[in-house]
């Protein structure tokens, strides 16, 4: 087995009354997805308040940095406040890693609940030793309200009460079966990929990997992957869970991205599970990102 990760630490679960701050540290959200969440939230028994400038917007941000900063710095310090739900990802989360890691973040451990850009701030968290949630964020919980399917929103609102969700993983042509445990690390690859070798770096020997992607072209994730697999990260995992690599699009050399995957790990024997539920589109099972983590692989 890969060396073991330490396990970060858990914030309290959530009670009736808890209050949760919505903020968005990165891209502008749509306004018209803040009352339908709200009253999702509400409806669990929660308080939620909305950061000053989470409905705003400046350019392709919810806000200027100081702003953003402002909102994230606020939620952090307010003792009230048991969870922070970012709004959306997009860009510009990793703007704020500087200043909010002067913040005690491990003093008054607070869940963090996001992804895709959001995936800075986990590694955030993560180098304070607080363990976060990767998650659905605003427009996942409005998809749970227009579908009617609400199991990944049950299983966001189980963690925050400090319950077990087990991920529905699936059999797939492509599957290694087997047990992977270790500590759970990961999130949106080109976001992860960009801070590696700081201190917020979540690309980790020994650990559980999830990975997902948006929008990206099947050889720049081969280039990443060879980046970890240079590093010795890739040899060294105890288990590897690929969610949807949304806009991936075949090319001259693959089929498909999850046959460049395989092909990158063929040489490796700890389990593989490729089409897990979650990412860009359609489901997006949440994470208990820096936990210890057990399942198998089908």
């Amino acid at each position: 087995m890969a060396s073991v990760q330490q396990a970060a630490t858990r914030p309290r679960p959530l009670s009736p009354g808890d209050k949760i701050a919505i903020a968005s540290p990165a891209g502008a959200v749509d306004p018209a997805l803040f009352a339908p969440a709200i009253a999702m939230l509400e409806q669990q028994g929660w308080r939620v308040e909305v950061m000053t400038h989470a409905m705003g917007r400046h350019g392709t941000y919810s806000g200027t940095y100081p702003e953003r900063l402002e909102d994230m710095r606020r939620a952090i310090l307010d003792p009230e406040v048991r969870a922070i739900m970012c709004g959306r990802g997009g860009y510009g989360a990793v703007h704020l890693l500087p200043e909010l890691d002067k913040l005690p973040i491990a003093d008054d451990p607070k869940w963090l609940i996001g992804f895709s850009d959001i995936s800075a701030l986990h590694g955030l968290w993560h180098a304070h030793g607080v363990a976060s949630i990767h998650a659905p964020m605003l427009r996942g919980l409005c998809y749970a309200a227009e579908t009617g399917d609400h199991r990944q929103t049950d299983a966001l609102f189980a963690m925050l009460r400090g319950q077990e969700a087990p991920l529905p993983l699936e059999a797939h042509p492509l599957n290694r079966p087997g047990r992977a445990e270790g500590i759970l690390l990961g999130g949106n690859l080109s976001v992860l990929s960009g801070l590696i070798g700081t201190k917020y770096d979540l690309l980790q020997p020994g650990a559980v990997l999830f990975l997902e992607d948006v929008n990206e072209t099947i050889y720049k994730i081969e280039r990443i992957l060879w980046q970890l697999r240079l590093r010795g990260v890739l040899s060294s995992l105890n288990g590897l869970i690929i969610g949807q690599f949304t806009g991936a699009e075949p090319d001259a050399n693959y089929v498909s991205i999850y046959d460049m995957i395989a092909e990158m790990v063929a040489e490796y024997d700890y389990p593989v599970a490729y089409n897990a539920p979650f990412g860009h589109k359609g489901l997006n099972f949440p994470f208990l990102l820096g936990a210890p983590f057990s399942t198998v692989v089908p």
